[in-house]
């Protein structure tokens, strides 16, 4: 992705850290740019492509300077206010889920680590071939899907600078053996009838007024989509805060720090996590996955 003949517009966020939110595998893992000698990003979202310059400001301010920079800088701002949950009080949530030593430790460790909003159908496309996989391949089957069938976004001379994720119809379109070749594996067949379904049966952007449960149980109908993928899609492609997505390692670190190691199952986990974070359980589960994954391997609890 390329930038040509862009406008600048700084302003300050708190609480906020480029790094930890790029590398959390949420949707801009997958599809964004990120260089971490100058703590920016580079994305596309619909005709533009933007870019996020991230300057923490001191170790002692929980303040830092964000820089945007796009054709359209208005717009840009907007959209990383909106796409980065700005308005979320990051220090008003961790006073509700700093319920315990380990989640204190995830918090100090990932602090600024934001969720983010995405388009509902990116989302969804990207969990179903997040499914046995892991980020760097997730990222380069994301890249391939984008430079085969997204649309073009030009530039001044009419050059291609980047290309948009593939809307549904889009991808619907395509073959099995076109999807596969961007890597996809057996998840062909799901992305296949997800698109041809998002396309005919379902509209994602109608679900963004109901409620948690009534989107999780649309998102289920879905090929492709079970219990931890439809929770995914809620928290970061609707940003329904309360939901938090369950896979092998996270029902894992649930049973070490919270249950002595004993075998659970998901419904339990689900009704644990609601009963101690409540709306605000898809923030707990985020830093608890990935303060989890680097210390739970083979160690005790902290």
């Amino acid at each position: 992705m390329t930038l040509e003949n862009v406008h600048v517009r700084e302003f300050e966020v708190k609480d906020f850290n480029l790094k930890h939110t790029f590398e959390s595998a949420q949707p801009i893992t997958f599809c964004g740019d990120y260089d971490e000698q100058t703590n920016s990003l580079v994305y596309s979202e619909g005709v533009h492509v933007i870019n996020v310059m991230h300057t923490p400001h001191s170790s002692k301010s929980r303040k830092s300077k964000i820089t945007v920079a796009s054709k359209d800088v208005r717009y840009a701002e907007v959209h990383f206010r909106e796409k980065f949950r700005v308005s979320d009080n990051l220090e008003r949530i961790y006073s509700k889920i700093d319920t315990d030593r380990f989640l204190h430790n995830s918090i100090t460790k990932y602090r600024g680590m934001r969720l983010t909003v995405n388009d509902p159908w990116e989302t969804t496309a990207l969990f179903i071939i997040s499914q046995f996989n892991n980020v760097k391949r997730i990222r380069m089957i994301a890249k391939n899907i984008i430079e085969r069938f997204g649309t073009p976004i030009k530039g001044d001379m009419d050059n291609v600078i980047a290309k948009s994720f593939p809307t549904s119809a889009e991808l619907a379109q395509a073959s099995r053996a076109d999807i596969f070749s961007c890597g996809t594996g057996f998840r062909d067949k799901y992305l296949k009838e997800a698109a041809e379904f998002c396309t005919n049966n379902m509209d994602l952007n109608a679900l963004k007024s109901k409620s948690y449960p009534e989107i999780k149980e649309s998102l289920m109908e879905i090929s492709g989509v079970g219990d931890k993928v439809a929770d995914c899609i809620a928290l970061m492609g609707y940003g329904k805060t309360e939901a938090c997505p369950i896979d092998v390692w996270m029902k894992r670190i649930l049973e070490r720090v919270y249950f002595k190691g004993k075998n659970q199952r998901i419904s339990k986990l689900h009704e644990f996590a609601e009963n101690h974070w409540g709306k605000y359980s898809g923030y707990a589960q985020q830093y608890l996955f990935w303060h989890g994954r680097s210390s739970l391997s083979g160690k005790a609890t902290e």
